[in-house]
């Protein structure tokens, strides 16, 4: 069997005026995060961990900020689309396991129905994703609720 694991990180600053879109769900609150697509901070981390993982660069290569194509996309056609590239390449997605950082808004209530969101983007089980919300304890740009940060860790196999 040819497994392979990758890891992705990704941050966006908090903006006025915009929504907060994580996990592929749009959640209530004051701010949103600034970025060329919707900003989904938890979808670009697992993008850059599936992609690799498979040795396929990253979300800026296959999905440049410069590309007017991408401008206030919904992250959830790009994370498809990077699902689509490793089925391609002849992968499957084991498993995920994904961190949250933010200070706010409290993100516990929010991650089942990321789960689910995710799930049916990526056709995987649920129970084949995990999301975990921490704070920094008020330090750095997360702890002064400047932005949020997103890390995650994949296991991909060859089918």
């Amino acid at each position: 069997m040819n497994i392979r694991v990758g890891f992705g990180f990704d941050v966006h600053k908090f903006a006025e005026e915009r929504d907060l879109w994580l996990g592929g769900i749009k959640i209530d609150y004051e701010k949103g995060l600034l970025g060329h697509s919707d900003a989904d901070v938890l979808i670009h981390a697992i993008c850059d961990a599936l992609l690799g993982a498979a040795n396929m660069r990253d979300i800026g290569y296959h999905f440049p900020d410069t590309a007017g194509a991408f401008k206030n996309i919904d992250s959830k056609i790009l994370l498809k689309d990077v699902v689509k590239l490793l089925t391609e390449k002849g992968y499957g997605i084991g498993n995920i396991d994904s961190t949250i950082c933010a200070e706010q808004p409290k993100l516990n209530p929010h991650i089942p129905a990321m789960q689910s969101a995710l799930a049916e983007v990526m056709g995987i089980d649920t129970e084949d994703i995990s999301i975990k919300a921490t704070t920094t304890e008020k330090l750095g740009f997360t702890g002064r609720q400047e932005g949020i940060a997103a890390y995650a860790t994949v296991l991909i196999e060859k089918r």
